[in-house]
């Protein structure tokens, strides 16, 4: 890193990681209300700021396009494309004020730093151990500022803005996956995302190891074991057959620690092959498949599109 680069490094690690702890809880200007009954809330402000809450449990107040930049950070690789990058900062923003003012999780804070119960985050003190230069932290901060206070509604209210790795092909409906139907959750196609890490993996268990991880005690031959599978329109398992008891596809994955739920089971012998596509709850926008549209010419604003059906882009303030 040659002189610039580092001094401007310093000013990034040093300049935006102080003001994560210098606002008190007391001092929030973000008021919690519902989006559906306080109209007023897409009132410019000034600044907007996120109450997060780090893994230690502490909580600190710290700007929205700081949070978003760090968010982005953490969740997509630094090397998409910028359209791509652009689409993950609206739904990063989204995700956010989703929880601040419709559906929140947490009493003391807004979001927190745990991807599986909101969203990874880089804070500055990170970029180093991260492997960040200067210039993947401004690429990121320029997709973060270049889409403003760009946020993704349906019919007037912030959406659920559910995003994962790699779909394998094809993204499921949200109602596949938690039993509750959202209309601009559903399955869509997902192509070009073949060169993801996890777009396809193959596990083998031993057919003892299979059975204790599903809390089954099967007999007679293995090879007859699995019948009767549902698919969902996404492609996953809705529901399997197993030795007699049924199962749901999602309850399958967490029992085998799969990738996702579209799985394939053979069983040959003495051993179990689970082949997966894809890479985590396949709703919402696919990370992978957002790069290889914009690989292809799209820009953010169609990659939202194609991945949230009928929503809205709006600037709120």
């Amino acid at each position: 890193m040659n002189t610039k680069d580092l001094a401007l490094y310093l000013a990034i690690l040093f300049g935006f990681a102080l003001p994560c702890v210098v606002f008190s809880l007391a001092k929030s200007k973000i008021p919690h209300q519902d989006l559906q009954t306080e109209p007023t809330l897409f009132v410019a402000e000034e600044k907007r700021f996120v109450r997060l809450k780090r893994d230690n449990g502490t909580v600190t107040e710290i700007e929205e396009a700081e949070y978003v930049l760090g968010v982005v950070l953490q969740e997509m690789p630094v090397s998409f494309e910028e359209e791509a990058l652009k689409a993950q900062a609206v739904v990063a923003r989204t995700y956010t004020r989703r929880k601040q003012y419709v559906a929140p999780k947490h009493e003391d804070a807004d979001v927190c730093t745990n991807p599986a119960c909101c969203q990874g985050y880089c804070p500055p003190e990170s970029y180093g151990e991260k492997g960040l230069v200067v210039s993947d932290v401004e690429k990121v901060r320029d997709a973060v500022n270049e889409t403003g206070n760009l946020v993704l509604t349906y019919e007037g209210e912030l959406i659920d803005a559910t995003y994962f790795s790699c779909s394998g092909g094809m993204t499921e409906d949200a109602a596949a996956v938690w039993g509750a139907d959202v209309p601009y959750l559903r399955a869509t196609e997902s192509p070009g995302e073949e060169g993801a890490t996890y777009y396809t993996e193959t596990v083998q268990l031993s057919l003892g190891e299979f059975q204790s991880a599903l809390g089954l005690n099967l007999s007679g031959a293995a090879e007859k074991w699995i019948k009767n599978i549902v698919y969902t329109t996404g492609g996953g398992v809705d529901s399997i057959e197993i030795g007699g008891q049924v199962f749901s596809g999602t309850e399958v994955r967490k029992r085998l620690s799969l990738r996702s739920t579209c799985f394939k089971i053979t069983i040959v012998g003495d051993t179990v092959t689970v082949t997966t596509k894809g890479y985590g709850h396949r709703v919402g926008m696919s990370q992978y498949g957002a790069d290889a549209m914009a690989v292809g010419g799209s820009d953010f604003k169609e990659i939202l599109a194609h991945y949230y059906k009928d929503t809205q882009l709006e600037e709120v303030g």
